[in-house]
């Protein structure tokens, strides 16, 4: 069936607004938009963002302000089932002037959509778009884009005056971006986030840097949502286990660094731990591969019930991308976003799924990658209950297996398919 045109819908957006992707930034901070009544916050609104109609709805968005759609891809799917999907493209676009470039966008389906955001309608479904770096959730992420004021940042920090190039290193629509700053002298790193969390982030950074916990020092703030975090030294694991520059921590060494985390971060409500969120995990998979979901489910439904340890302080997200190392120490913990009340359990399997997905991922690699997560499941097993580790360790490769459909990748159902395989072998492993 040949899908319906997409059109502009209320509310409104002036041409002017839409060459830009949004409204000013008090409207782009303000209240979700209204609700999507068109159910495409299911399966219908995950095919539609990640299928090939959404180049249709991509030129639509562009055709008021005389962009041309030249080819486009998607590199980020995020689908929530039961509130909406998500998806980030890389887009090459001809413009009236005869300039051509590559941009990147985002669009949204689900039942509240972002305010400030350009609205496309066909009758059945309703698609908020907007263009980079004109995110309605982010309204500091123009400013954190803006290379002359960039470049006056890293001359206040002492960092040199002259060009500055500018890097996106994380993009996640509505949430989050990371952009590095690179000067004549350095670089600093300025992360945008909700407004509403900035500044219990940079309170976060500095609790961790008084505890000696080596995290980025947070520079300073805006109540928009504009972080700016000093660089540190060293290579990220993963780096360092691709390249070989320097030998990985010891696991006491890991479990060193979580013992420093403060315990104020352990106040409040603990994060649900990885088997708490199986389910979830369980459903993005089903409606993105039918074909698994029977083996999804099952898994789930295997990992539903869980032991619960102590509540600490935890990272929440700790994999080797986020350990900065040289020389065999770890010199950096970065994207403390997560941190909070947790249990250690959690922390130890996120890093050991990681590492035997990455085993999966870089053949090259892979017997250093998995004698190095073999030492650290020995020692980490001394220190937890060894069945629970590996059964939060099957719950973090689901999670994970979420990652090929995510970005993309070609060939992802394939992918997919070995990270579900991979989480049952873990989780067999925890049998008696």
């Amino acid at each position: 069936m040949t899908p319906l045109p997409f059109t502009r819908s209320l509310p409104e957006i002036p041409e002017a607004s839409a060459a830009a992707g949004a409204t000013d930034a008090a409207d782009a901070a303000g209240p979700a938009g209204a609700l999507d009544t068109s159910g495409a916050s299911g399966v219908a609104g995950l095919r539609l963002l990640a299928g090939p109609d959404a180049g249709e709805l991509l030129a639509a968005a562009l055709e008021p302000v005389g962009g041309q759609v030249l080819s486009w891809h998607a590199d980020h799917v995020d689908h929530q089932p039961g509130r909406g999907c998500t998806a980030a493209y890389q887009v090459r676009i001809a413009w009236p002037d005869g300039r051509v470039g590559q941009e990147r966008m985002a669009a949204r389906t689900g039942h509240r959509l972002p305010a400030g955001a350009l609205v496309l309608d066909n009758g059945a479904t309703r698609v908020a778009v907007w263009r980079f770096p004109y995110d309605p959730q982010l309204p500091a992420l123009p400013a954190a884009w803006d290379r002359a004021a960039l470049a006056r940042l890293l001359e206040d920090f002492g960092l040199g005056a002259g060009p500055v190039r500018l890097r996106v290193r994380a993009y996640r629509p509505g949430r989050r971006a990371v952009i590095e700053a690179c000067g004549t002298q350095g670089r600093l790193f300025v992360k945008v986030v909700r407004p509403s969390r900035v500044e219990a982030l940079h309170q976060r950074h500095r609790v961790l840097n008084d505890a000696g916990v080596p995290v980025p020092p947070s520079l300073g703030y805006t109540p928009e949502g504009l972080l700016v975090l000093q660089a540190l030294p060293g290579r990220t694991l993963r780096q360092a286990l691709r390249d070989g520059s320097s030998p990985p921590p010891s696991a006491q060494a890991v479990l060193a660094l979580l013992d420093r985390l403060p315990p104020q971060l352990a106040q409040g409500p603990p994060r649900p731990s990885w088997c708490a969120k199986a389910p979830h995990y369980a459903a993005v998979l089903g409606a993105a591969l039918p074909e698994r979901a029977d083996q999804v489910t099952e898994l789930a439904d295997r990992l539903a019930t869980t032991s619960t340890g102590p509540v600490t302080a935890v990272h929440g997200d700790l994999y080797e991308n986020q350990l900065l190392v040289s020389g065999g120490h770890i010199r950096g913990l970065l994207d403390v976003d997560t941190a909070g009340p947790g249990e250690r359990l959690d922390d130890l399997a996120c890093l050991l799924g990681h590492l035997s997905v990455l085993a999966q991922i870089d053949r090259s690699r892979a017997a250093d990658v998995n004698r190095l997560g073999s030492a650290y499941l020995a020692v980490f097993e001394r220190h937890v209950d060894p069945a629970e580790l590996r059964r939060r360790t099957a719950a973090v490769v689901l999670s994970l297996a979420t990652g090929p459909h995510r970005v993309q990748e070609p060939g992802w159902p394939t992918a997919t398919g070995a990270r579900l395989d991979l989480a049952a072998r873990w989780l067999d492993g925890a049998a008696p």
